[in-house]
């Protein structure tokens, strides 16, 4: 009976190794796994954040055109009031001399 007792001992610390050891593993799987999710979803959000950028990239260089466009039809605008207004100057002027 005695000589079981080291042999069960030696047993018992190697299971014991072995549980550890087996629990070690899996933690660090589950570790790793979890970190592989995690920055899965980080690139996920940064490619979200990318287009969004492209997006307001793009809609700046269409308001960019647009202002640029209305800013010579303002131009043009103002040329043609100021001819209006030196030709209506002209009429009243030219009716004043009729009178």
């Amino acid at each position: 009976m005695t000589n079981w007792i080291p042999l069960i001992t030696l047993l018992s610390g190697v299971a014991g190794v072995l549980i550890a050891w087996l629990s070690l593993a899996h933690a660090r799987r589950k570790d790793s796994a979890e970190e592989g999710h995690s920055r899965g979803t980080m690139a996920s959000d940064i490619g979200y954040i990318k287009a969004g950028v492209d997006d307001l990239k793009r809609e700046t260089k269409e308001q960019q055109a647009t202002v640029g466009a209305l800013a010579q039809r303002v131009t043009r605008c103002e040329e043609s009031c100021k001819q209006a207004h030196h030709r209506i100057d002209e009429w009243k002027n030219n009716r004043n001399k009729e009178e």
